[in-house]
């Protein structure tokens, strides 16, 4: 039984499991909860057990069932006490979002549409198992590990302004190369400059509307313009970490005597030399995120310069999504270092923060709120009731309402296909089944989504962006 705190905040009790150490909060609107799965309130219970858990165990209103943690799932752990766990982080260690404004209008763009649709299908290779142009050595791989999207640019992706634009610059600091196995190295060095598959894409955008004029200007956003959102991570190399040590924290839990009511919760002590093994491996999946989206933007501009003689393409923002990251917070009238675990959450700092960009300082840090294809997405500022509220935390999309097997069952990819044609918007893929798994049918409304993020006062609506053409895995 949830108990409803205030207009958009449910609150999970401690009595809604044994072992609970604080409440669950689940952020969600009225009718989307009727969409929110029994198992997902479990797992946001389940994860109210963890040891060292501070304040609350959260959900955003995207969230779902997920692996130990629901996607959608925010937890602080003190570093003192607490813990650290891949469920919390997910397999696509840093899948993220990045978003592109260019200096161009629909007007001139769309004539072009399924031109540049083809190009960026060729330019970028996607789908499971895919290789990228850029055949990295062992000592390229181990760079893009250690420094991220500055390696990428150092190699001539991209712009040094590009990292002023990316959340961390591009490139988290603890990277340990030495962590990763030889297994996940295999994987991940021929796909650098991949897209991957899944809900992964590469998309051309109009913004259809303004909400806050001098938040866009500050965001370099006008309405009519074209903008270009990517949407990928870590590929095998992420997901083959995760795995690595799910093993090893798998028997850290009988090690520390850890009582978890999930095995899908597997975790370790903070300090230990298990949980800095994992840090470690996740920071280097996380810089591997970065330098793979950078790659892909950088190809992405060669796409644009090819038919539009050199227009700007410049980044307004690069996000992570699954990530367990070292943050400093108010809890109980102090300050406390953190781990915070967002798995399929974004950070939506406030201009308070020093981590916001300086170009972005006085309005807050871009939050980037991708739809399902063909369906809208959004730009919104961080604000700094969220830092109290969600430790500075956002929902990362819509949020599945069905899953990939029975999406199969009830659509065709040529349907679908259809009918995103219908509506003028262009989309490749590698399967036509990638189309039936990612029906904008099979996702929460993008809108109401979002709606309880910027009512709740997390962050800020400024911009509405519409599907023109997509790429998919």
């Amino acid at each position: 039984m949830l108990n409803k705190i205030e207009e958009n905040i449910y609150e999970v009790p401690l009595d809604h499991r044994p072992g609970m150490r604080v409440p669950g909060r689940i952020f969600v609107s009225s009718s989307l909860l009727d969409l929110v799965e029994p198992g997902t309130i479990d797992q946001v219970a389940n994860v109210a057990t963890l040891p060292g858990i501070v304040k609350f165990s959260m959900a955003m209103p995207d969230a779902h069932l997920g692996y130990g943690f629901p996607i959608g799932g925010v937890a602080a752990f003190r570093e003192d006490g607490g813990v650290i766990s891949p469920g919390g982080v997910g397999f696509d260690i840093n899948c993220g979002v990045r978003l592109l404004r260019s200096d161009l209008e629909y007007k001139t763009v769309q004539p072009l549409i399924s031109t540049l649709v083809d190009a960026l299908f060729e330019a970028v290779p996607s789908g499971v198992g895919a290789t990228g142009r850029l055949r990295a050595t062992d000592k390229q791989l181990t760079e893009s590990f250690l420094a991220g999207a500055k390696w990428a640019v150092e190699e001539g992706y991209g712009t040094k302004e590009d990292l002023v634009h990316c959340e961390e610059n591009g490139s988290m600091a603890g990277a340990d190369p030495a962590q990763v196995s030889v297994k996940a190295r295999k994987r991940g060095r021929p796909q650098l400059g991949t897209l991957g598959s899944g809900n992964h894409f590469l998309e051309i955008q109009r913004v259809e509307e303004i909400f806050d004029q001098n938040t866009a200007k500050k965001f370099g956003l006008f309405k009519g313009q074209i903008t270009v959102m990517i949407h990928c991570g870590s590929r095998g190399a992420g997901h083959q970490i995760c795995t690595d040590h799910l093993e090893v924290l798998g028997r850290a839990v009988q090690k520390y005597k850890i009582d978890i009511p999930d095995r899908q919760l597997a975790c370790a002590p903070l300090g230990s030399p298990e949980a800095k093994s994992y840090f470690g491996a996740m920071v280097c999946a996380a810089n591997y995120a970065w330098a793979n989206r950078q790659i892909i933007a950088h190809w992405t501009r060669e796409v644009f310069d090819k038919y539009f003689g050199s227009p700007k393409l410049d980044l307004v923002y690069d996000v992570a999504h699954n990530v367990a990251k070292i943050e400093e917070h108010n809890v109980d009238g102090g300050r406390e270092r953190l781990y915070v675990h967002r798995k399929g959450a974004t950070r939506a700092f406030g201009p308070s923060r020093e981590e916001v960009p300086e170009v972005y300082r006085d309005v807050g840090q871009p939050v980037l709120i991708p739809g399902s294809m063909g369906t809208a997405s959004y730009v919104l500022c961080g604000n700094d009731r969220a830092l109290d509220l969600t430790f500075g935390s956002a929902c990362h999309g819509a949020g599945r309402i069905m899953s990939r097997s029975q999406a199969l069952k009830t659509y065709t990819g040529q349907d679908v296909k259809a009918s995103l044609s219908i509506k003028g918007i262009k989309v490749r893929a590698t399967n036509p089944k990638m189309l039936a798994e990612e029906a904008p049918q099979v996702y929460k409304p993008s809108v109401e989504v979002v709606d309880v993020v910027h009512n709740l006062g997390i962050a800020t609506k400024v911009a509405r962006l519409v599907p023109l053409g997509v790429t998919k895995g």
